[in-house]
């Protein structure tokens, strides 16, 4: 198991990279990954753990043997709690633990190399300014604060988007520029809202050169590649439910 970066994280922007690397690979066994995730916690096997790895990949395994160990180490015995609740609510919970563990990793790399007060505020804003796990699964990635009225600026945003591709919101995915027919005082102000638009995986801004799809579901928008999700494999998607809305659903 690799806990460690192959280059252990010194500075601010190392760690942030290196909580980045994790929490990507926590958000992908818990959504797109779910079901090989839930198939691996049996609870017939001993107390097993979820790590996020740098390289945002991500494993089940057993607690290292090292005492202490040489970082924190997840919630201990996820697996026990999968089959006496709802795949839901266990889900979540997985979440929330992963959570805390990601900000004890961060904290513990900035203790480790002295992180003074003010490395430790920019750290915990950096990791502030990016949606939790719990958020992501659940759908409820809020909007940026500084927006005045954060209803009535989502509402644009979604009918902004789609009033730009009427014939399948799925393919929705560049949100390109206005067209030149709109009113240039419209263009504007949809073109500022479409910047603060945040990506439901990785929390990070609308980007005009970036490709995006729209969840039919949620209506939240996602980068191409938080969801795995090519302009050519959005032609074919009649209805796109990104991951957190795949996993609401009954386990037979």
């Amino acid at each position: 198991m690799e806990g460690m970066s192959l280059t252990t994280p010194r500075t601010v922007d190392e760690v942030f990279s290196d909580f980045k690397g994790r929490r990507a690979g926590l958000i992908n066994a818990l959504t797109i990954d779910v079901d090989k995730f839930y198939q691996q916690c049996d609870p017939e096997k001993e107390n097993l753990c979820l790590y996020g790895l740098p390289n945002e990949t991500w494993e089940v395994n057993l607690p290292v043997e090292e005492v202490p160990p040489e970082i924190p180490e997840p919630a201990l015995g996820i697996n026990f709690a999968r089959d006496g609740m709802q795949e839901k609510e266990w889900l979540s919970l997985v979440a929330v633990h992963s959570d805390s563990w990601l900000l004890a990793v961060a904290f513990y790399f900035g203790a480790r190399f002295g992180f003074q007060k003010d490395e430790r505020k920019k750290l915990f804003q950096m990791i502030n300014d990016l949606p939790s796990i719990f958020e992501v699964l659940t759908g409820n990635v809020k909007q940026p604060t500084d927006h005045a009225d954060p209803h009535n600026n989502s509402s644009k945003n979604k009918s902004a988007g789609k009033s730009r591709h009427t014939e399948n919101p799925s393919k929705a995915v560049k949100m390109p520029i206005p067209p030149k027919e709109e009113e240039s005082g419209g263009d504007e102000e949809e073109e500022d809202e479409q910047a603060g638009t945040l990506c439901g995986a990785c929390g990070d801004n609308y980007a005009t050169d970036e490709f995006w799809i729209c969840c039919d579901l949620c209506e939240k928008w996602f980068h191409g590649k938080c969801v795995k999700i090519t302009p050519a494999k959005a032609e074919h998607i009649k209805q796109y439910k990104c991951p957190g809305c795949s996993t609401k659903r009954p386990r037979v």
